[in-house]
């Protein structure tokens, strides 16, 4: 590869370009006598040896997440989510982008709106995160087809995702517009951008496949993308790493307990083949999981169990042990995925997945932080607070190397080849066991050798599936950690002292050996017998913590240091907010600063600053919380959201130290919403109408297609509604054909898992099929209707056949480049008696070449007759329509589509973040579906015959919290029975803070290209 092999020939070239803040504790360059030099990109603010990454010359342990911006179409929420990894300690972001939403069509490049870079590069940046962009062109990411453009799939004649030369003539416009607005937003020119991946999870052979890598990696080479260029293996199979195709940086993907969330109990062993792996096939390189599994996907069906039990089965007791294996493998480049999945809107979805990208994520769809939030934190600030982590060696596990007490329990030894700190990562041998089990451990201290720990408490407790980290040697600012069986949450230098914030379990026990430096003022602060101390070898001190520990303990406090403990319900309240420095990075732990505090309390702390002696925070509440700080000397008083806060002395005698309260404003509880009345009422399938016109409609005529699933049987004629540009959402079909005594048809219909297809003849109601998906374990996506039809129903002359056809999106398979290419729409018919005659289609107006809005893009509207004519769009007059409330169903009590809308006021104050959702509350039974547009978007879709969900989360920004809203409701009913939809607005949190200048883009309705059929 192009640099892949290049030495760093002096050292000293790279002296300017680093900025003037470095970690006092990060090794040196030079100091790297006994490993590989650091690989050396096109630019040297990025290099990676086989520990970590360099970033402007510091070692870096990359620890991150995934957040997808085309599922949070609302660019000025992004900050929001950013903000919130960062409060977890993160220094990382990985973002996907999708190609068929900003590459709609042929030639068609569009970064307007949320589809746009710039303010996602600028929100990174000002959080203060490193970002790894990941433009596909295939992204899987469970969206349609990949993230692969719908032109593509039709378009395109040679198998896509190879070296086929009219697929790489397909992403260049593409792949060229992600290099133009990257490019400056690079590392080397001040922005957050660190590596680009090309293309997503995909096999090296055949040979086509490892060109088409080749051809991406060329275009990236021939252009200003300087920062090195990565890629996620689905697994061990050893793509891209040597040879054609290979890739400046390897990762493995990592999805260990899979896609089925029904028993979120049931988890498998973890992993033991990580390091092996590493070792054999990229040991030269730092050990990256671009995708490391922290929740799931869910899908239709009735026995689907939802995203509350996916976030249960990755919830915080597989974060601690799955999280920490990773770790015990010497992983130090991990992007947790997903961090934040939001909401598959539109068309976004892939026909396995319904709307909500919930994923069981540590931030939940609607923007609340959960319990898998709080041990990403701990872990987090663990890892920024460890420098000493960022450089190990493996050097043994339990079975071969150091010893236990217990041979139930098993341990991986880490070791910093400099310095000696020592990491022993500690889980139970049966990772799948809820059991209790107590151990020794036999590890080496700078002071002592070979010594069973822990000394003074009884034992080392690991309740069930949990791990922990037993740490010896590492340093905390100045001061050094001798081991500890405490868990660390912060370790570091505030101001002049060196801080240490322990914690563990309030059922088990815990101690730490350290030596005590300064001038206590008092030398033990606290009056709980549960904590004592005892004085040890070499003049350190040991601190043991027995069971029953709650709340915040003082253990130690002198002018140099602050030694506290808390059980990890109260560690988790904990932030450790950066405080900017300057320059470029300013934000940017260790680049820019190294200053930070520690503030107790709030639901989230977003930032902190210090101006003379004022601390000034921002964040979020949702209820009256002690506060707790921990600053700098200098620090006399503090302000939260720019009032100022009353704090007295707390936690430590020494000057920076305060407690406090924070009470939210009355605001919070001024949140009202109003119910969903007063609707408006219209049919939307006037096509069954027996004088219905549809001469403008598109004449289904092709008898060549680029799919390779033909039709199975037919005239030879092809009805792939993508073949005459109607990819997305709903799709109709008319079949002409002249009346000879037919009695029935065949018909062959495909719309993907999940889908729904109801067919009339004339005005009369035949059928509808619908698909199935239980939780992964179906996958019917195909009607065969061999359907009769109602005596009476032919008529003498023109006969027509209507098909409504939901159209869930493209199939997403990794490594058949054939299966995006899906023959959605109807693959067979015929007559008992004669022959169709024409055949039609409509889809959305003017289909992927010309559709209408441009704002929500070409995902957003469908083929229903509403939405041709937008009355799901806010503005539209539907004074003149027949008042009728949702509940009540269509008017016939059967079969039919028809559009609801009605309008609601928001007045929510400034300054509050209301989490809304709108909620289905009807009764099982139903069959029907509901696409559900609000100020013209289409944020759900409710299949109420499959499930599961019901409840859709809608942000600020589509919503409009300080004015007028519509919601149109495109209600199909699928079958002879009435259905009775029951929908409300639900507050789900309310929070007083968020983000601010939250700005809404919802065009309204105008009437040109509106008046077709």
């Amino acid at each position: 590869m192009l640099f892949a092999g290049k030495r760093l020939g002096a050292l000293a070239l790279l002296a300017g370009l680093f900025p003037a803040v470095i970690s006092s504790s990060a090794p040196p360059l030079s100091d790297r006598a006994d490993l590989p030099q650091p690989f050396v990109s096109r630019t040297p603010e990025v290099q990676f040896d086989n520990f970590t990454l360099f970033i402007h010359g510091q070692r870096l342990f990359l620890h991150g997440a995934e957040m997808h911006t085309f599922r949070l179409p609302v660019p000025s929420l992004w900050p929001d989510i950013l903000e919130k990894f960062k409060a977890a300690g993160l220094n990382m972001v990985s973002v996907y982008i999708h190609m068929g939403v900003v590459n709609p069509s042929r030639g068609v490049v569009d970064f307007g709106g949320y589809r746009a870079l710039q303010p996602l590069f600028d929100a990174a940046k000002a959080a203060g995160l490193w970002l790894i962009l990941r433009p596909g062109p295939y992204i899987n990411a469970e969206t349609t087809a990949g993230g692969i453009a719908h032109w593509a799939t039709t378009e395109v004649a040679g198998n896509l995702r190879t070296g086929a030369a009219d697929w790489q003539a397909a992403w260049q416009d593409y792949i060229q517009g992600i290099i133009r607005e990257t490019a400056p937003n690079q590392i080397n020119h001040g922005g957050p951008v660190i590596a680009v991946q090309i293309d997503n999870e995909y096999s090296q052979n055949p040979d086509s496949h490892a060109r088409y890598f080749e051809q991406l990696i060329a275009v990236y080479h021939n252009s200003s993308i300087v920062v090195p260029l990565t890629y996620n293996d689905a697994g061990p199979g050893r793509n891209f790493i040597n040879g054609t195709g290979a890739v400046d940086l390897y990762g493995l993907d990592s999805y260990f307990v899979g896609a089925d969330c029904s028993d979120p109990n049931n988890w498998p062993q973890v992993p033991d083949y990580y390091h092996r792996y590493h070792q054999e096939v990229n040991p030269s390189q730092a050990w990256f999981f671009p995708e490391f599994q922290a929740g799931s996907f869910d899908g239709w069906g009735p026995g689907s169990p939802g995203y509350a039990l996916c976030n249960q089965l990755t919830g915080p007791g597989l974060q601690s042990l799955f999280n920490k294996n990773a770790w015990a493998s010497n992983g130090k480049l991990i992007s947790y995925y997903m961090g934040y999945g939001g909401t598959s809107w539109g068309a976004l979805p892939f026909p396995g997945s319904y709307t909500s990208y919930d994923y069981g994520a540590s931030i939940s769809e609607n923007r609340a932080l959960t319990s898998k939030f709080d041990e990403l934190k701990l872990q987090g600030l663990f890892i920024r607070s460890s420098p000493d982590f960022y450089k190990t060696n493996w050097i043994s596990d339990s079975t071969t190397g150091f010893s236990t007490s217990n041979s139930a329990v098993f341990g991986t030894f880490l070791q910093n080849p400099d310095n000696k700190a020592a990491f022993y990562i500690m889980r139970q041998r049966d990772t799948t066991s809820n059991a209790v089990a107590t151990f020794k451990l036999n590890i080496t201290t700078p002071i002592s050798a070979n010594i069973q720990v822990p000394l003074v408490v009884p034992a080392v407790t690991l309740t069930g599936r949990e791990s922990k980290l037993v740490v010896a040697g590492s340093s905390f600012g100045q001061s050094r950690i001798d081991y500890t069986t405490a868990e660390i949450f912060f370790g570091g230098r505030i101001g002049n002292r060196d801080i240490l914030f322990l914690y563990g379990g309030s059922t088990q026990a815990h101690e730490v050996r350290l030596k005590l430096t300064g001038r206590a003022s008092r030398e033990h602060l606290t009056n709980s017998s549960l904590v004592s101390s005892t004085q040890s070898d070499g003049g350190s001190t040991i601190f043991a913590f027995q069971a029953g520990i709650t709340g915040l303990h003082t253990v130690y406090d002198s002018t140099t240091q602050l030694i506290l403990f808390g059980d990890r319900q109260t560690a988790i309240t904990f932030f450790s907010p950066v405080i900017p420095g300057t320059g470029d990075f300013a934000t940017y732990w260790a680049t820019g600063s190294n200053s930070t505090v520690l503030v107790g309390g709030p639901y989230l702390v977003r930032h902190a600053s210090i101006s003379g002696s004022t601390l000034a925070l921002k964040g979020d509440l949702n209820a009256t919380v002690p506060l707790t700080v921990i600053a700098p000397p200098n620090v006399r008083s503090v302000t939260w959201n720019g009032a100022s806060v009353q704090v007295t002395r707390g936690v430590s005698s020494t000057a920076g130290a305060f407690t406090g309260t924070l009470t939210p404003r009355d605001a919070i509880k001024q949140v009202t919403v109003p119910a969903l009345t007063g609707w408006k009422y219209k049919d939307s399938l006037p096509e069954i109408a027996l004088d219905y016109d549809d001469s403008d409609w598109i004449v289904g005529d092709h008898r060549t297609t680029n799919v390779p699933r033909k039709p199975y049987y037919g005239d030879g004629r092809i009805l792939y509604h993508c073949d005459y540009g109607f990819c997305e959402n709903t799709v109709l079909w008319r079949g002409h054909f002249k009346g000879q005594g037919q009695t029935a048809m065949n018909l062959s219909l495909n719309g993907g898992e999940g889908y729904a297809a109801s067919v009339w003849l004339n005005n009369v109601f035949l059928d509808t099929s619908w698909g199935n998906s239980s939780n992964h374990r179906h996958n019917i996506q195909e009607a065969e209707f061999h359907v009769g039809f109602p005596a009476g129903s032919v008529r003498d002359g023109d006969n027509v056949i209507t098909i409504v056809l939901d159209n869930m999106g493209h199939d997403e398979a990794s490594n058949d480049p054939d299966n995006f290419k899906v023959a959605r729409g109807v693959r067979g018919f015929n007559l008992d008696v004669g022959t169709f005659g024409d055949w039609k289609v409509r889809g959305k107006v003017g289909g992927y070449k010309g559709f209408l809005d441009k704002a929500r893009g070409v995902m957003n509207e469908g083929g229903l007759y509403g939405e041709r004519r937008g009355w799901h769009l806010p503005g539209f007059d539907t004074s003149s329509w027949e008042s009728r409330e949702l509940s009540a169903g269509l008017p016939s009590g059967t079969a039919g589509v028809g559009f609801f809308v009605t309008k609601f006021k928001l007045d929510i104050p400034e300054g509050i973040d209301a989490l809304l959702s709108f909620n289905f509350r009807e009764g099982e039974g139903q069959t029907y579906r509901a696409f559900v547009f609000i100020n013209g978007w289409h944020m759900a879709k409710r299949v109420a015959n499959l499930g599961p969900q019901l409840k859709f989360p809608v942000h600020q920004g589509i919503l409009d919290y300080h004015g007028e809203n519509t919601i149109a409701v495109a209600l199909w009913s699928m079958d002879k029975f009435a259905v009775s939809p029951k929908l409300q607005i639900e507050i789900d949190a309310v929070l007083d803070g968020g983000v601010p200048n939250i700005k809404t883009t919802n065009p309204p309705w105008t009437p040109e290209g509106r008046d077709g059929n």
